[in-house]
């Protein structure tokens, strides 16, 4: 693999949600650890998008053309062609950044890793966000003490989530969607990451509208020895998107609010921010720009924080282990 390219020759395949973030975290920006090196979309219309906001980004003609392009591929298609484009970009002796799930056939999932080597990772911005960076901090301070107790409550006003409408065809169908797969798995791999392996898992997942993605979800499993309760809700809230990841100890409470905002239980009963909190919007192009200079290493065979493919597998096996209960 061609370690030459400074900055790393980046490709996109897939110029949806996360392919436009991905590239605007890049395409632009001072002393960008990558340059986008091609991206190609099946649609006319995503890819007329991104030439407008994106004029100076290389358009191909097909995926082929962006493996050719690139020293690293970002596959930020839809699930079904996950598998298939990090496979092709494998083969031809690049690096990969995958969005998740590796694949929606578990076992293809598995045997992909299996031989997939370490010239590859998953997009989980966990890994890189500045809120989890302050509760590791807090977690290695004591302030939590020793864990007893996870409790991850996920809700949305409607799924697909309003700015998701686009990709409605797939997010809100069985094979590849829902908000266990789209949303919960972050904090999966989250739990997974800061507490431990995945275990036990008991509870119900709710399917009550034929061909549809789930809409409840209730389930206890363990990450570590930790006790985690997770609950998920389609209509529960007012918000479009709400959660929290909140940790008890016999020493006190942290927890993640809304995918960014790390904040400690006070004496008072209520939760106060971290001083440098700073609401998602803010936080996402922060960690992505990190996820990036984790691909650099990750391609140079250096030691890097990102999801790798080991860790982004497991996830996927409680989430789809979830989907039967």
């Amino acid at each position: 693999m061609p370690m030459t390219d400074s900055p790393l020759a980046f490709g996109i395949i897939g110029a949806g949600i996360m392919g436009e973030r991905m590239l605007a975290a890049a395409a632009g920006q001072p002393e960008s650890p990558v340059r986008i090196a091609a991206i190609w979309d099946p649609s006319p219309v995503a890819l007329s998008r991104i030439a407008v906001a994106f004029p100076d980004v290389p358009q191909v003609a097909d995926a082929a053309a962006v493996v050719a392009a690139s020293t690293c591929v970002y596959v930020a298609s839809p699930p079904a062609s996950h598998l298939g484009h990090a496979s092709a970009a494998l083969a031809a002796g690049r690096s990969v950044f995958c969005e998740k799930p590796l694949a929606i056939d578990i076992g293809d999932a598995r045997a992909f890793v299996a031989g997939a080597g370490a010239s590859g990772a998953v997009n989980f911005p966990f890994a890189s966000s500045p809120g989890v960076a302050m509760l590791e901090r807090w977690l290695e301070n004591g302030v939590v003490g020793t864990p007893r107790q996870l409790t991850i409550e996920v809700g949305f006003a409607a799924w697909p989530r309003p700015w998701q409408a686009d990709a409605a065809a797939w997010l809100d169908g069985r094979a590849e969607g829902g908000f266990t797969r789209e949303v919960v798995s972050h904090f999966l791999f989250l739990s997974q990451r800061l507490l431990g392996p995945l275990t036990e898992l008991q509870g119900t997942v709710a399917f009550p509208e034929d061909g549809r993605s789930e809409r409840a979800i209730d389930v206890t499993l363990r990450a570590g020895a930790i006790p985690v309760r997770l609950s998920g809700r389609v209509g529960g809230t007012e918000q479009d998107d709400h959660n929290t990841w909140t940790l008890a100890g016999d020493a006190g409470t942290v927890r993640l609010r809304d995918w960014a905002i790390p904040e400690r239980l006070g004496a008072d009963g209520l939760f106060a921010a971290a001083p440098d909190a700073i609401p998602n919007a803010q936080a996402r192009p922060i960690a992505l720009r990190r996820q990036l200079e984790g691909v650099v290493r990750m391609t140079r065979g250096e030691p890097h924080r990102l999801a790798s493919l080991a860790e982004a597998l497991e996830v996927q096996e409680t989430v789809e282990a979830i989907l039967v209960l």
